[in-house]
């Protein structure tokens, strides 16, 4: 019988994976939940046949550690989150974590490295189901806001972070107290592995990508336009207090200003991911009064965010006063953009000609945990591998061979980084 290979073993895995988080159409691995708990479980069984080091904190976040010569140097790490979001794609976040145990499985044949190498799968990255960016890495740094467990909900259920993890066996009071469960300074980098979440890498016919830096964001959740429902046909224009021609202006100012920003040359890209009126309210002959919309705006650069936010208040405001109607854009969340650490990118881009591997450097649109490393200071990196069909669907395709040459890279890149 052949010996099974990291990568037999990795296609074990994903399959393993779409099995016991199956959700037609899709996969279901909700954060804090029992699936998400089975998809741990999953990666601990794999690491203690391995005879790797595991332990869990007091978050939920899993430690995956292949010892070094010095236990007390700071370790090299690695990883990705393993929920998903509902009716998602098997490969988002699930590939970095099952890729860095396929570093660890081959670094742990070759000679002892002269510090850790650790895997963490990381609790909660989508931010789908609780509110609150990068939940189980800035929790894990102790940065989660500490009335978090009391105050975000989860969006299926409606029941507290606290009550969820609480009932998955951490401790929601750690987060209160604001107590770290990882050191920056006992980190000497994190390197997180990802499926593209765009076509860019499908475009340039690139397996791989190496990630310049992580868009930061700006989102507004509970966007809500307060006019007036009247009738269709009895009500002049002048007299109308129209909710979605509110609505309307003000997309058409926000896509003016980000061609705008693009021909200035600025990094930038708008979404609207929602934006409707009541059903319960809204007819073919009512004018309608009501508009709830959600704005996702993103960019390399904290500047460009703060300037479109100031702006897009004041035209907010500006065309609430004209038609009006009331336009309020509620709360928001912001996560600052992470540059990639450029001395990493370089071994990084060194390792892939090592291997002839074709890669293409290009910016993440997409939120990473690997953000919050950067945020705390540590050198970190990350590599794309092409998927075909976006991510958050269940049309996800991520090659095998794809998944290899990025295995490829990082087990290259992390023996060069580590002298073994």
């Amino acid at each position: 019988m052949a010996l099974l290979t990291p990568l037999d073993r990795a296609e074990r895995l994903f399959a393993e994976l779409a099995t016991l988080s199956a959700d037609v159409p899709g996969v279901t691995r909700a954060s804090f939940g029992p699936v998400e708990d089975a998809a741990h479980a999953m990666i601990t069984r794999e690491a203690v046949a391995l005879g790797l080091e595991t332990r869990t904190d007091a978050i939920g976040n899993l430690y995956v550690t292949l010892p070094g010569a010095d236990r007390d140097a700071p370790a090299l790490m690695t990883g990705s989150h393993l929920d998903s979001v509902p009716h998602g794609g098997n490969f988002d976040g699930a590939a970095g974590v099952i890729a860095g145990l396929v570093l660890l499985e081959r670094l742990r044949d070759g000679p002892q490295p002269p510090c850790d190498v650790t895997l963490m799968a990381i609790r909660a990255e989508e931010m789908i189901w609780f509110p609150e960016h990068y939940l189980g890495s800035r929790a894990a740094f102790g940065v989660l806001p500490t009335d978090a467990p009391d105050r975000v909900k989860r969006s299926d259920t409606g029941r507290s972070l606290a009550e969820h993890m609480t009932e998955a066996g951490f401790d929601p009071q750690t987060i209160r107290d604001g107590q770290p469960q990882l050191d920056p300074n006992h980190i000497a980098a994190f390197v997180e592995v990802h499926i593209e979440q765009g076509p860019v890498l499908i475009e340039a016919q690139r397996p791989v990508g190496i990630v310049t830096a992580i868009r930061g964001n700006i989102r507004h959740r509970f966007c809500r336009i307060e006019g007036e429902t009247t009738h269709a046909g009895g009500v002049p224009r002048q007299s109308r207090r129209d909710a979605v021609l509110a609505g309307a202006e003000l997309v058409h100012a926000m896509e003016t200003y980000w061609l705008e920003a693009e021909a200035k040359g600025d990094d930038m890209v708008l979404t609207l991911g929602e934006f409707t009126t009541d059903a319960k309210l809204h007819g073919i002959t009512k004018v309608p009064g009501l508009l709830t919309f959600t704005l996702d705006v993103r960019s390399q650069d904290d500047t460009v965010l703060n300037l479109f936010e100031h702006w897009v208040q004041k035209q907010a405001s500006d065309i609430g006063e004209r038609r009006g109607v009331r336009i309020d854009l509620g709360p928001y969340t912001q996560a600052a953009a992470a540059p990639m650490t450029a001395s990493i990118r370089r071994g990084l881009v060194i390792a892939a000609e090592q291997c002839a591997i074709d890669i293409l450097e290009l910016p993440s649109g997409g939120g990473h945990d690997c953000a919050t490393f950067a945020d705390q200071g540590v050198p970190s990196a990350m590599v794309f591998i092409r998927n075909e069909n976006g991510s958050h669907n269940p049309a996800e395709a991520m090659d095998l061979s794809d998944f290899g040459h990025a295995c490829d890279v990082l087990y290259a890149w992390a023996r060069s980084y580590l002298k073994v």
